[in-house]
């Protein structure tokens, strides 16, 4: 490939003149060929990469300027000075298809000739691309053949830095202004400059990388060592000259010694590689908190950045359908390089020492815990996949972490299987001999296989291929004579290897590795004075519950022993744990603060069984408050859609109004439905069916109603619910239905949203709802549809001053049933109601809406109502304000008092707050 680059930076555009000789090393004839041609793939809101960011709530792409998305302009393509047929690629506009003049024939190539213009995107996308400041940071800037191996291998940018390109021969010659400095892994050939403008060349053989770096400012620097030269502007810690030669030293030759000789003179490391895939957890810490040694944070951000580059020059494969094994490599030498080199460094550093911090089990832990620690985060939400899936099929956090994470531990798991540290000899010995050979997982798989007599049919079935999550218990131990005859019990479907431990007080006497357990296995070991017997102590083995592994030879209570924490902890599994959190809380106006301890179960990982009781004390009502909630979730691994069901008892008691309390008791199952083969879909399934045991204090003061008359009654509730969230196309609907001795109700609710191309939003809401019978209507709305406030019967939502009538709290809005937003009469239906509430974008986050309904009560005929008004959206469903207008009220913005007709959403919950931040992720 021969690249001629000229940079226009008044536009932020490239001229591309481009070269390809391409050798078709098949046994097939190629009557067209297939280019990728990335810089396109920010074109429209409709590409592979901008739907990408919708589903993943990435509002940057949708919300920029027209000139920040890129594109690329494709002017000509020719061959032997014949112009050439091309299209894009329906459904990859990324992709160009081209017509050769003539079939390539095998073991020949064929050479085209392409002009086209790159438009430059701004880099706030994908961190490549073009800054505020002008500088140039580039991947898969221009024109690449994709690989034809039988099949042409292409695939459309979705922001996962994972472009298939063969083995090529680079040469570009770069032209921009002199003011700027150029950086490339190529080697650079030639440089010279005419008048205002610089001329750089670089070439390269047998290359996979050519990222391209243009910056107003000197930001690399060069360190030379004996193998090859490190470029980077890796953010240094302020480590001065001579500790970052002498680390960076120390990376090379680890690299060196451990993936072979590196094939090029210069390997290149930009800040971008490391913030796109950061040491997760250091990357978190502000900068003022230095819990690890500052040479230390550096070696590990060069080492795993030079990883991944390191990887990405010798191994040609295809990250989009093979990356696990790239992933598992990169993730297994850091994991080695930590234990050689810092054998003793905790998960929290320097933190695991201090008083009060280090009795937490998690700042005990070893550094190197945190990778299976990630992986069964997500093992234990059963929304893990699969390490052969594709990896544009993968949810956020398994892309970006608990795959590579679980790759890793899952080599360091066959190394120890395989003892003599046979893993760390295969792995240099495949890198050197594929070097430059397309690689796959049967590939690796066959080598491997070959290394060893040991049965490894386990790891490249069920270990990579499969989610099945591994789960073994000690289900008794008995002493007799000299021998301890121990039964291991295989509480899943798949069976691995697992190790067996036998102690003595704290001492390990022995470890043997058992194989093919399917159901149980009995085994005799040696009595050495064992006092009891573990299994997977050392935890190399990923298990998906590690507390069932102890058996106690001793005379104990407990298996475990008790163990009473403060705060939230990472589970010890030698411990039967319970944790107690303070807890500061404003839930509503009556109680004011709430001053308590919850004591509880869960631990960072989730557990099937979750408990929590938590009293609690008002400092407004003085009076003791509180709830206990018991919940066990079912998870469902069989290929239909139901993906857990969850068994629920909540019981609370807390204020509703000044001195009246109400005590709730729910008990409920939930059943959720999700599509199992493709996690990254943003649609969920409910149904919800739940019994609501509500017991209210009496209110003296209040008229005398069937209301306050029976302030107690139950309600059986059903609802079904269906939600498809995304950043462009928005709709939920639920029908719900409730039955209690005085009513019975049917209600539908749907909602759809829909951002628009020019970044306009559009907002629909109908509600109908229905009484099957109604015993009440004659005495109390209590029960009754709301036009603009529920009144909450049955507890439900976040009310802050539920019973407030005028003031601050009765303004605040909850958008529910009725869904209007100025307070006109009819205010209930006591028979039946429908409504339709929409709103559009004006400017930014300020909106127009509107509402109309027809409300019916007994007695009167049905009424038409309406409002209208101005919503100011700062964070949608969460902190919003909403203005009147007009209404049946007439011109509500020119009334008395117009201040309190002001209705307002506000979210204090951090929990739900931290939804809009996590959702992405999973």
């Amino acid at each position: 490939m021969d690249v001629k680059a000229t940079f226009d930076v008044t536009k932020n555009q490239i001229r591309i003149s481009q070269t390809i000789t391409y050798f078709n090393k098949t046994n097939d004839t190629l009557q067209s060929i297939y280019l990728n041609d990335w810089s396109n793939s920010f074109a429209t809101k409709n590409t592979p990469l901008a739907k990408r960011f919708s589903e993943e709530f990435k509002t940057e792409f949708h919300f920029a300027k027209n000139e920040d998305r890129g594109y690329s302009v494709i002017t000509s393509i020719h061959q032997n000075e014949v112009e050439l047929e091309f299209d894009r690629v329906k459904d990859h506009i990324d992709v160009v298809k081209v017509e050769l003049e003539t079939p390539l024939l095998p073991k020949n190539s064929y050479t085209i000739h392409l002009n086209y213009i790159v438009q430059v995107p701004n880099d706030k996308f994908t961190r490549y691309g073009v800054s505020t400041y002008g500088d140039y940071n580039l991947r898969y800037w221009y024109a690449t053949p994709a690989v034809y191996n039988g099949e042409w291998q292409y695939s459309s940018h979705k922001d996962l830095d994972d472009m298939f390109v063969p083995e090529s021969d680079i040469r570009l010659e770069i032209t921009c202004p002199l003011n700027y400095y150029i950086e490339s892994e190529l080697d650079k050939i030639d440089y010279y400059h005419v008048k205002d403008n610089q001329t750089v060349v670089f070439s390269g053989k047998n290359r996979l990388n050519s990222k391209l770096f243009l910056n107003k400012l000197s930001l690399y620097r060069e360190i030379e060592t004996d193998n090859f030269t490190l470029i980077s502007n890796v953010d240094d810690e302020n480590l001065n000259a001579m500790n970052k030669a002498l680390v960076t030293d120390k990376i090379v030759q680890f690299l060196t010694d451990n993936l072979g000789d590196y094939p090029h003179e210069r390997l290149l490391i930009s800040d971008i590689d490391y913030r796109k895939s950061p040491i997760y957890g250091l990357n978190l810490l502000p900068s003022f908190i230095r819990p690890f040694p500052d040479h230390f944070q550096y070696e590990l951000k060069i080492l795993k950045t030079g990883l991944r580059n390191y990887l990405e020059n010798i191994l040609l494969i295809n990250p989009r359908t093979d990356q696990w094994l790239m992933d598992g490599i990169q993730t297994y030498y850091l994991m080695k390089y930590v234990d050689e080199n810092y054998p003793d460094m905790k998960l929290a550093g320097t933190l695991s020492n201090i008083w009060g911090i280090k009795s937490f089990h998690a700042m005990q832990l070893d550094f190197n815990a945190q990778y299976s620690f990630l992986y069964m985060h997500m093992a234990r939400q059963n929304i893990d996949q699969p390490l052969t899936m594709p990896k544009d099929s993968l949810i956020k956090f398994n892309e970006n972490i608990a795959n590579k994470y679980k790759a890793g531990v899952g080599l360091k798991y066959m190394n120890d299987y395989l003892g003599n540290q046979l893993v760390d000899s295969i792995l240099t010995e495949f890198l050197i001999t594929n070097r430059h050979k397309e690689v796959n997982t049967e590939r690796f798989e066959r080598f491997v296989k070959s290394k060893t007599d040991k049965d490894l049919e386990w790891f490249f079935t069920d270990y990579i291929h499969t989610k099945k999550y591994i789960d073994y218990t000690i289900s008794k131990a008995i002493r007799e004579n000299d021998s301890i005859h121990v039964t291991i019990k295989n509480n899943s479907d798949i069976s691995v290897p697992i190790s067996l431990f036998s102690f003595t007080d704290k001492t390990v006497t022995s470890k043997i590795w058992l194989n093919s357990i399917k159901d149980s296995l009995t085994v005799t070991i040696p009595d050495t004075q064992t006092t009891k017997v573990v299994l997977n102590h050392d935890q190399i083995v990923p298990e998906f519950n590690v507390r069932n592994n102890t058996k106690t030879l001793t005379k104990a209570l407990f298996n475990r022993p008790l163990q009473i924490r403060l705060i939230k902890d990472i589970e010890d599994p030698d411990y039967n744990q319970i944790f107690l959190m303070p807890i500061v809380e404003f839930n509503n106006i009556y109680d004011g603060i709430v001053l308590g301890v919850k004591a509880y179960n869960k631990t960072v990982l989730r557990k099937p069984f979750y408990y929590k009781i938590a009293p609690q004390y008002g400092l407004k009502s003085q009076s003791l408050t509180g709830s206990v909630t018991l919940n066990y979730i079912q998870y469902i691994d069989d290929s239909s859609p139901l993906f857990n069901i969850n068994y629920g008892v909540g019981a609370s008691y807390s204020s509703y109004a000044e001195d009246l309390f109400v005590r709730k008791f729910t008990p409920a199952v939930q059943l959720s439905f999700r599509d199992k083969n493709n996690l990254r879909s943003n649609k969920r399934h409910y149904l919800n069916l739940r019994y609501v045991d509500i017991n209210r204090d009496s209110d003296p003061s209040a008229l005398l109603t069937s209301e306050t008359n029976q302030p107690n009654y139950g309600v059986l509730n059903l609802r079904y619910n269906h939600i498809d969230k995304d950043l462009v196309n928005y709709s939920s609907w639920f029908a719900d239905t409730q039955f209690s001795e005085k009513f019975g109700k049917v209600a539908l609710n749907y909602e759809y949203r829909k951002l628009t191309k020019n970044n306009r939003q559009y907002n629909l809401r109908f509600f109908a709802g229905v009484f099957l019978y109604n015993k009440t209507f004659r005495d109390s709305d209590y029960f009754s549809f709301a036009l603009d406030r529920p009144t909450d019967y049955l507890f439900d939502y976040n009310y802050y001053g539920r019973s407030e009538s005028d003031g601050l709290f009765s303004q605040q809005l909850i958008i529910a049933e009725g869904g209007f937003k100025s307070q006109l009469q009819p205010s209930f239906a006591n028979q039946w109601i429908t409504t339709l509430n929409g709103s559009m974008t004006i400017w930014k986050y300020i909106l127009a809406y509107g509402d109309v309904g027809l409300v019916k009560n007994h007695d009167t005929g049905a009424e038409f109502v309406y409002d209208t008004g101005v919503r100011v959206s700062l964070i949608e469903d969460y902190f919003e304000l909403y203005f009147p207008v007009y209404s049946n009220l007439g011109w509500e913005i020119a009334q008395p008092q117009y201040a309190e007709k002001i209705r307002f959403i506000v979210t204090l919950d951090f929990k739900t707050l931290l939804g809009l931040f996590t959702r992405r992720w999973y």
